[in-house]
């Protein structure tokens, strides 16, 4: 588990170095939502590299497809990329790093980007799986700010109706969106409660601690007759207090000072981590 801690800020240098060669990135929510997906990808998912293919995989939407990044990172430290490609070709002319996922890429299931989309498409999926008789799961991530899109909550009711037990989604709930705070542009309130009412279990957890990642994740597998939400509240631009809580870092390419000082602060997490 220390090591999965510390890899996690290891992977935030990465999506900082991407980010700064390629001049563009929505970091902020790269670094909220990295524990989320090194968790997923290092032990709830069942795929690797070799069996990309698989139709009995597990399959990921990134519905917060702008956070691309972090994405990249975690699926390169899993092998299914070149981590260096993707630093020196991220966001440039004719690379296939784009600012949102490219599912010609290994590993992306889904073009995401167009928010609201990934949760709706994630309950086609699970219940095709359903239908099909195959015992994957489906995961997808979205943004809290998202979430006030009508067609998540569409998506919502079918899970819910379609008893799709196979599906656990998550809500990076940073509490900042490109325009503010979420309260301010669209207030959210009680989320445990909502998804509770439309039908969903519903558990509400610390995004950012691996710990409490891994025992909801396993809680999830045992629910059966519904599909799982969880509330993962985290904080945007986690790692260093250069970032964190800052919506003016939700796009924004730090200057080489900055970048010093969050390398610094991550280093020194991550040492921290490994010496818990």
């Amino acid at each position: 588990m220390e090591n999965l801690k510390a890899k996690a800020f290891e992977l935030r240098k990465d999506v900082v170095k991407m980010i700064m060669e390629g001049k563009a990135g929505h970091i902020g929510g790269d670094m909220s939502v990295m524990e989320i997906l090194v968790e997923l990808y290092f032990r709830q998912m069942n795929i690797t590299p070799e069996t990309v293919e698989s139709p009995d995989r597990d399959l990921f939407v990134m519905s917060k497809g702008h956070c691309v990044e972090a994405l990249y990172a975690v699926l390169a430290a899993r092998g299914f990329l070149d981590i260096e490609e993707i630093i020196k070709t991220y966001s440039k002319f004719g690379s296939q790093y784009i600012g949102h996922p490219n599912n010609k890429i290994p590993g992306i299931e889904m073009n995401s980007g167009s928010l609201g989309h990934g949760l709706p498409v994630a309950v086609g999926m699970a219940l095709a799986g359903k239908m099909s008789n195959k015992d994957y799961r489906v995961y997808t991530v979205m943004g809290d700010g998202e979430v006030a899109e009508g067609s998540v909550w569409e998506g919502a009711m079918s899970g819910s109706m379609y008893k799709l037990d196979n599906l656990c989604a998550v809500i990076d709930r940073n509490r900042l969106q490109i325009s503010g705070s979420t309260e301010d542009v669209m207030a959210h309130r009680d989320l445990v409660a909502k998804w509770t009412d439309f039908g969903w279990h519903a558990i509400s957890v610390d995004g950012n601690d691996l710990d409490e990642l891994h025992r909801a994740f396993e809680e999830a597998k045992t629910v059966k007759g519904k599909p799982t939400i969880i509330i993962a509240n985290t904080i945007k631009g986690y790692g260093s207090p250069v970032m964190e809580d800052k919506a003016n870092w939700h796009h924004k390419v730090p200057t080489a000072e900055e970048a010093e000082q969050i390398f610094r602060d991550f280093d020194s997490k991550k040492e921290a981590a490994l010496n818990e």
